[in-house]
């Protein structure tokens, strides 16, 4: 059996130490080829590699962001069985997907866990999300002039009427608040800060008592066969449970998502800094169940499309790509065979 080994080395959690080590117990059962990136989108393109090189299992070895991109690859040309099996090896600060799978945060135990499942051929097939974007704009909505960024997406979305390529996201995706937030995050690691839970939650604080979207909401949900939802500032599109973690503890919008059924929503109206304090404490509950004014949960879904007034951050599986106006998601069943 022949496995390629995608290491991220700049994730967060990722050493050369951890990649050699994996590397090594690997081979001691399978023919395995390593690749570093060294580069964005580079796990991609490594990805689309393999299929067309005809591996037989592809190890992701990074964050969630280094998954989407090798599974993107993968499904170059859609699900079938000829696409090689995934299996994750956490090595990010967060690990959504590789926890979801029930994988050790420790990546060298995942490894283990990881050969005893091949010799016992646990895999299986899990659902995926897809999604396109309308009014697109890689411009960032916060900089030395914030007027003046905020022209150019608004320039840039009323120059694009299309829809973006889709592209594959494995557990969320997301238009609007939580969008805005990975942004400035994102802002914050480039200058040397470390991506921790605290970070998250001093800028997600800050966006949400400072930002406009919460009292001016610019999004509406539309779901077929069902009234629209108008007034939206957060829509968050889950493919399983949780959402997300801060450190060890899970953040559950949406706790019924799996990778069984079709996707589910978590939206929030406008609302004051007392009721989102509230829906907030709902949603890292030990038995989370976010009920209320303004807050709207939407379960299996086969697809939905989001548009908005004014463009706004998206983001798939954490990743920040910009801002658009409308975004278009769908689920697709048993899109993916992974290692359980």
């Amino acid at each position: 059996m022949r496995a390629l080994v995608v290491a991220n080395p700049a994730a967060t959690t990722t050493t050369g130490r951890v990649r050699d080590v994996l590397v090594g117990a690997l081979a001691s059962e399978l023919k395995v080829d390593l690749a570093d990136t060294t580069h964005r989108g580079h796990a991609r393109e490594l990805g689309r590699q393999a299929l067309a090189d005809g591996f037989d299992v592809v190890v992701a070895l990074g964050g969630d962001g280094t998954v989407n991109e090798v599974v993107n690859g993968l499904l170059t040309d859609g699900p079938g069985a000829h696409v090689p099996t995934l299996a994750v090896v956490p090595g990010g600060s967060t690990n959504v997907f590789s926890r979801a799978l029930g994988r050790s945060r420790d990546p060298v135990e995942a490894t283990g866990e990881i050969l005893d499942s091949l010799r016992s051929d646990r895999t299986r097939r899990v659902s995926l999300g897809v999604a396109s974007a309308t009014g697109t704009s890689t411009a960032p909505l916060r900089a030395a002039d914030p007027g003046t960024a905020a022209a150019v997406a608004e320039a840039d979305a009323a120059a694009d009427d299309g829809w973006t390529d889709p592209r594959w996201f494995v557990f969320a995706a997301g238009l609007g608040f939580d969008a805005d937030v990975i942004s400035r995050v994102e802002a914050q690691r480039a200058r040397g800060r470390r991506s921790t839970g605290a970070l998250y939650v001093r800028e997600a604080t800050r966006a949400f008592v400072l930002g406009r979207e919460r009292r001016r909401p610019a999004m509406t949900l539309s779901v077929p066969d069902s009234d629209d939802l108008d007034g939206l500032f957060l829509c968050l599109v889950s493919n399983v449970s949780p959402w997300t973690y801060l450190g060890t503890r899970p953040v559950n919008p949406s706790p019924e998502a799996t990778f069984d059924a079709g996707l589910d929503v978590f939206a929030l109206g406008r609302m004051g800094v007392l009721r989102m304090l509230h829906h907030t404490r709902q949603v890292l509950a030990r038995r989370p169940d976010a009920r209320g004014r303004g807050v709207h949960r939407l379960h299996d879904l086969a697809g939905l499309e989001l548009r908005a007034s004014r463009p706004q951050g998206w983001q798939l599986d954490g990743d920040h790509l910009g801002t658009a106006t409308g975004l278009r998601v769908r689920s697709v069943p048993e899109a993916l065979r992974v290692v359980s």
